[in-house]
C-alpha cells in the first residue's frame, strides 16, 4: 500500500470514546501528529458530531460513525450495558464503511488510533488491513492494574479493609485506592467489563500509546494539552477544539478572576460525568464557604438544582461564581487560582499539573481513587479529602483541605512548589527534543515506515 497522500507522510483516523475527557487528549494528540507531517481525521459518533461546532480553520477532518443512538447518544440507551453492546455492533459496521469510504476517496488510511475503551476497533482495523494503534486515556498505573486483573494475575475480590494491593511496578495500595471498578466488584458490571476488556486483544495492536509523560510515567506521548499551555510550538493551538458543553464566555470569567489577588481563588469542578448526591453538594458548598476563599464552581446545568440555594444566595457574587461550564485551561492558567478541588479524572489532573496548580482531591469512581493516591503521595501535588462511612466528604474536611493548600502553611507550600516543579517538567517533555516529543517522533517514523510497506 502506498502512503496515503503525496502531501502527507501518512493518514490516521482518530476514534475516541464519546466523552469529553477522552476526546480532548486524542484530538490534541492529532494536532501533534499533523505538526509532524501526518494527516489526521477525527471520527465522532453521529450524535456528538451534530452537537458540537467544529473549528472551520482546523487542519483535522471530521467524519462520523454510528453508535446506534444517532438522536440521543448514550442518554438514549436503556442502560450502559445496552449502549456498549450496540456501539460495538453498529460501530463495527459503520467504522468499516468509513474506512472503505476514505480509501475510495483518494485519502486512504494507513492507521487507526483508537481509544482503549473500544477494543473492537482493533478487530475492524485488522480486517481492513490497517495498522492499529491503541491510545490509553488513563494512567499507566491504572491500566497496569486492569491488565493484571484481565490476565488473572491480580485475584479478585480485593480485601475490603485489611492488607494492601500489590502490583509489579506500583507502590502498595490500600484496597480503596484501587480503581472503583476493581475495589467495588460487581457494582459497575458494564464499566468493569469495558475497562478490563481493553486488554483482550492488546497484544495484536501495532503500537500502544499512553497520555502522560516520561518523568511522570515511563514510555509515553503526553501530556496532550493545547500547545499554548506547554511548548507554544503549534500555531493557533489554544484550545482542544471540541466542547460537548457550551462554556461561559472567556471575558466573563477573566474579569471576575482579575478582581482577586494571586493564589486566592479556589476552582471547583467534577468534570463532565460525575453525579454528586445533593448531600455532597450541600457539604461541599458549606465547606467552601467556611474556608473563606472566593471560589469558581462548575456545576452543569442538569446538576444546579442540587445546590443549597439559601446558602448560595447568601454569598456575595464577588466571593462565588457558579458556572455551568468553562474553558478550564484558561481558568487554571490564571494567577488568581490557588487550588483546584477536583474529582481527579486524568485530564483534569494532567491539566493542573501542567499549569502548576495544587489540588484538593475528591475522587468519585473509576480511576479517580488511584489518581488521587498519586496526587497526594507520589507526585505530592495535593491533598486528598477523606470521606465518611457514607462516602460523603463533610464540610469540615473540605474546609481543612482548602485551608491547608491555599493557606500558605508548610503542606501548602510543599504541594505548591511540587506543582510548579511538575509544570516545568511537563513543558520540557513536550518541548523540542523533550521526552514526549522524542517519543512522538519515534512513533511517527515507525508508523510511516510500516505504512509504506503494508
Amino acid at each position: 500500500m502506498e502512503p496515503s497522500s503525496k502531501l502527507h507522510r501518512a493518514h490516521v483516523l482518530i476514534l475516541p470514546f464519546p466523552a469529553q475527557g477522552h476526546i480532548n487528549p486524542m484530538l490534541q494528540f492529532s494536532k501533534r501528529l499533523v505538526s509532524k507531517g501526518l494527516k489526521a481525521t477525527l471520527a465522532l459518533t453521529v450524535h456528538l458530531a451534530g452537537s458540537v461546532q467544529p473549528d472551520p480553520s482546523s487542519s483535522i477532518d471530521l467524519e462520523t460513525i454510528s453508535d446506534g443512538y444517532d438522536l440521543g447518544g448514550i442518554l438514549g440507551a436503556e442502560s450502559i450495558e445496552a449502549y456498549l453492546t450496540d456501539f460495538r455492533v453498529v460501530g463495527s459496521r459503520t467504522l468499516a464503511e468509513l474506512i472503505h469510504k476514505l480509501d475510495r476517496s483518494g485519502r486512504p488510511l494507513d492507521a487507526v488510533i483508537y481509544d482503549g475503551f473500544l477494543p473492537w476497533v482493533l478487530d475492524v482495523t485488522k480486517q481492513c488491513h490497517k495498522l492499529g494503534v491503541v491510545f490509553f486515556t488513563q494512567t499507566c498505573t491504572v491500566n497496569n492494574i486492569y491488565y493484571h486483573v484481565q490476565r488473572g494475575l491480580l485475584p479478585l475480590p480485593l480485601p475490603l479493609s485489611e492488607g494492601s494491593v500489590r502490583v509489579p511496578g506500583l507502590p502498595p495500595l490500600k484496597p480503596w485506592e484501587a480503581p472503583s471498578y476493581v475495589y467495588k466488584l460487581g457494582l459497575y458490571p458494564a464499566s468493569y467489563d469495558m475497562v478490563i476488556n481493553q486488554f483482550t486483544n492488546v497484544d495484536d495492536a501495532d503500537f500502544v500509546l499512553f497520555n502522560t509523560f516520561y518523568e511522570l510515567e515511563k514510555e509515553t506521548v503526553g501530556p496532550t494539552l493545547p500547545s499554548l499551555y506547554l511548548d507554544k510550538r503549534l500555531p493557533n493551538n489554544a484550545a482542544y477544539g471540541v466542547n460537548l458543553f457550551t462554556p461561559t464566555t472567556t471575558s466573563t470569567v477573566s474579569a471576575w478572576l482579575h478582581r482577586h489577588p494571586p493564589r486566592s481563588v479556589v476552582y471547583v469542578s467534577f468534570g463532565s460525568m460525575a453525579d454528586l448526591d445533593p448531600s455532597q453538594f450541600a457539604e461541599l458548598a458549606h465547606g467552601l464557604a467556611l474556608a473563606g476563599h472566593p471560589f469558581i464552581w462548575i456545576v452543569r446545568s442538569t446538576e444546579q438544582h442540587k445546590l443549597p440555594r439559601d446558602l448560595m444566595d447568601s454569598i456575595p457574587s464577588e466571593e462565588a461564581l457558579i458556572l455551568p461550564w468553562c474553558n478550564q485551561l484558561e481558568v487554571l492558567e490564571s494567577d488568581a487560582i490557588g487550588c483546584f478541588v477536583t474529582h481527579c479524572g486524568l485530564s483534569s489532573v494532567v491539566e493542573a499539573i501542567c499549569l502548576g496548580v495544587p489540588m484538593v482531591a475528591m475522587p468519585q469512581w473509576s480511576d479517580q481513587p488511584t489518581n488521587a493516591k498519586f496526587v497526594e503521595d507520589v507526585w505530592r501535588v495535593g491533598v486528598r479529602a477523606r470521606a465518611d462511612e457514607a462516602g460523603v466528604v463533610g464540610r469540615e474536611e473540605v474546609e481543612r483541605c482548602v485551608r491547608e493548600v491555599v493557606g500558605g502553611g508548610g503542606r501548602g507550600r510543599e504541594v505548591t512548589e511540587s506543582a510548579r516543579m511538575w509544570m516545568e517538567t511537563a513543558k520540557a517533555a513536550m518541548a523540542e527534543g523533550g521526552s514526549s516529543d522524542r517519543n512522538i517522533d519515534e512513533f511517527v517514523e515507525e508508523l510511516v515506515s510500516r505504512a509504506s510497506v503494508e
